[in-house]
């Protein structure tokens, strides 16, 4: 039977929180203070631990501290007063596993109890009728920076604090945020990846927050939204800096207090996510130029995962470049020559990981046989300002040629910004749709 240690000063809280979890089958042991619960996680052995903050002789960041020192596997929730924001995320910074508000939910307890304990739970310990555990994605790299970034993705996975992973275009935000989900609590539950900036600002509250039959015209049937598709599970808001300011209000809110209200509903109803985050601006510039509430960025931005860019693990891309291959459906047995490699390891990526995933594909396309060689790779040649343009055109290139690749440049960046909603990077790049796709066409993107 798993043990769970509840460690409040007022007995009153103390009797709650041990009859709610009594009945979820769990045993409990209460102290009154820090001295006890010390005294009692010598003696015990617990699956989780649930402090207040405040202690007649102590208080909870302190216990956190000496359970994250001592005993390091039990994940500690932390109860705070009611609209106590900053001890929440101070909690939560500090290494707590989850925060809850007073007065408690007990809907919200049980969930959060039900997650701690899946954390000693593998991912191989399922019911004999349940789907096999899914092979999870890989960061493939030995660098140092990559080893450093997969250490604190499994320390990440072990929390619900929200995380905001930061990096350029193409460094595998999205990749990241999927393998925190994949190896924490919330595994078997839902991870809903959201485009913020590919969303119409007009639809905005009802695609987070669902809404009610008849609540506007076209609304024939009642509709989940973001979070309640999330419940349980994680919501990947990407390019979150792309949100306006009103529905910043709206997010906040929807974090804090762990509720939304559908459009047109008159109640609101729980919502249990964790939030993961991540965009290619800065956002504390944004929170400067006042582009992003500092309120919201400071709920967003409890730890920090910043995802390495390709130029900062050079020695990367070979290990990167045979992944590709192998992993590509017509790479198998492919090879690149000597001379790419070495033209791959002096190019600078501008697009990451994803533009080496791009230029590789193409390169199969290209390659007739078993070797790809720097031809194949069709790596954009770097004009050097000090010399003249040859006359043939810019870069070597023709000028149409030199035109085209720009074009194609500007379109693909548009459409990855996207995710490849077509009327989205229209509007991004200022044409319109029509014209949008006549480009595609004659540059021969599908």
């Amino acid at each position: 039977m798993s043990r769970v240690l509840i460690v409040d000063d007022e007995a009153d809280i103390r009797e709650l929180l041990g009859m709610t979890l009594g009945r979820m089958g769990l045993e409990c042991d209460c102290a009154a203070n820090e001295f006890e619960a010390v005294q009692l996680l010598q003696k015990n052995t617990y699956e989780l631990c649930l402090t207040d903050m405040r202690l007649p002789d102590g208080d909870g960041l302190h216990l956190l501290e000496h359970v994250n020192a001592q005993f390091g596997s039990i994940p500690v929730a932390v109860i705070t007063a009611y609209g106590s924001t900053e001890n929440a995320v101070a909690a939560l910074k500090a290494g707590a596993f989850d925060y809850l508000s007073k007065p408690v939910s007990l809907n919200q307890l049980r969930s959060l109890v039900r997650s701690a304990l899946k954390l000693s739970a593998p991912n191989s310990a399922r019911k004999s009728d349940e789907q096999p555990p899914v092979a999870l994605p890989v960061l493939v790299g030995d660098s140092a920076v990559m080893q450093q970034t997969r250490q604190m993705i499994e320390r990440l996975s072990r929390s619900q604090a929200p995380v905001h992973v930061s990096g350029e275009s193409g460094c595998g935000k999205e990749l990241a945020a999927r393998l925190i989900h994949m190896t924490g609590s919330r595994r078997d539950a839902p991870f809903v990846p959201v485009n913020c900036g590919a969303i119409p600002e007009n639809l905005m509250e009802s695609e987070f927050f669902g809404y009610r039959k008849g609540a506007f015209t076209g609304a024939e049937q009642d509709k989940e939204g973001f979070f309640q598709a999330a419940n349980g599970g994680t919501l990947f808001l990407d390019e979150v800096a792309d949100l306006p300011i009103q529905m910043q209000v709206k997010l906040l809110r929807a974090i804090q207090e762990k509720k939304v209200r559908k459009v047109g509903a008159t109640g609101e109803e729980n919502v249990d996510v964790r939030i993961i985050s991540a965009t290619h601006h800065h956002l504390g510039d944004a929170v400067r130029d006042g582009k992003f509430r500092q309120d919201l960025y400071y709920r967003l931005n409890v730890i920090e995962l910043r995802m390495p860019s390709l130029r900062e693990m050079p020695e990367d891309i070979g290990l990167l470049a045979r992944d590709i291959l192998r992993r590509n459906a017509g790479g198998e047995g492919v090879a690149l020559a000597p001379e790419a490699l070495d033209a791959l390891a002096a190019y600078s990526f501008p697009g990451n990981v994803r533009e080496l995933e791009n230029i590789l594909e193409r390169a199969l396309a290209l390659s007739a046989g078993k070797r790809i060689d720097v031809e194949a790779l069709q790596l954009p040649v770097p004009i050097r300002r000090s010399d003249a343009p040859p006359a043939a055109g810019l870069a070597g290139l023709p000028l149409q040629e030199h035109l085209d690749q720009v074009e194609k440049t500007a379109i693909l960046e548009a459409l990855d910004k996207t995710r490849f909603n077509r009327t989205a990077a229209a509007k991004l790049l200022g044409i319109t749709f029509r014209a949008l796709r006549y480009r595609m066409e004659r540059l021969g993107i599908n």
